[in-house]
C-alpha cells in the first residue's frame, strides 16, 4: 500500500476511530492522542498488513490496543481533574439519554455496542476486531441491550 492510498483509507476511517476512542477514554485530548498514535503505528507497521481489504479492521484493532494502553496509564496515575471529568457526562445536557446510558455500561459491553450499533460493524467483524468469538459478541450485545433498556426505563 502506497502513502496516498494509506492516507485515503485513514481519512475514511477517521470518524470511526474517533468515536471508538471517545467510547473507551475519558478526555478529548486522550482520544486525539490515541488516534494519532494508532495512525502513526499503522504507518510504520503497514508491511504487516496481509490483505488491503482488511485495512480498516486492522487499523481499528491498532486503535483499540492504543486505547487499552492509555487505560493502563489511567490506572497508574489518576489526577483529581480526571476523577471530576469521569462523571462530567451525567450533568452535561448536550448528550442524549442514550449516550449517557451507553457511557455507564461496563467497558467490555460498551465497546461491542459501539462497534456494532454505532459504527455498523457486523457481529463477525466485531469478533475479529476484538479477537473474541462470535458467541461472546452476541452475548455482550444481548447484555448491553438489556442494561440499556433498564437504564433508560429508570430515567
Amino acid at each position: 500500500m502506497d502513502r496516498e492510498k494509506f492516507t485515503q483509507e485513514v481519512l475514511k476511517s477517521e470518524n470511526t476511530m474517533y468515536h471508538i476512542a471517545k467510547g473507551m477514554l475519558k478526555s478529548e485530548s486522550d482520544c486525539e492522542d490515541v488516534v494519532s498514535e494508532a495512525v502513526l503505528k499503522a504507518y510504520t507497521k503497514i508491511h504487516t498488513l496481509k490483505e488491503e481489504k482488511y485495512f480498516k479492521t486492522w487499523l481499528i484493532r491498532i486503535l483499540i490496543n492504543e486505547c487499552y494502553k492509555k487505560l493502563r496509564e489511567y490506572k497508574r496515575v489518576v489526577s483529581i481533574e480526571d476523577c471530576n471529568n469521569s462523571f462530567e457526562y451525567k450533568d452535561n445536557s448536550n448528550y442524549t439519554e442514550l449516550y449517557n446510558a451507553v457511557k455507564k455500561l461496563k467497558h467490555k459491553i460498551r465497546i461491542v455496542i459501539m462497534l456494532h450499533y454505532i459504527e455498523g460493524y457486523s457481529v463477525e467483524e466485531v469478533g475479529n476486531i476484538l479477537k473474541i468469538p462470535v458467541g461472546t459478541v452476541k452475548s455482550r450485545l444481548h447484555i448491553g441491550r438489556k442494561n440499556l433498556k433498564e437504564e433508560l426505563e429508570d430515567e
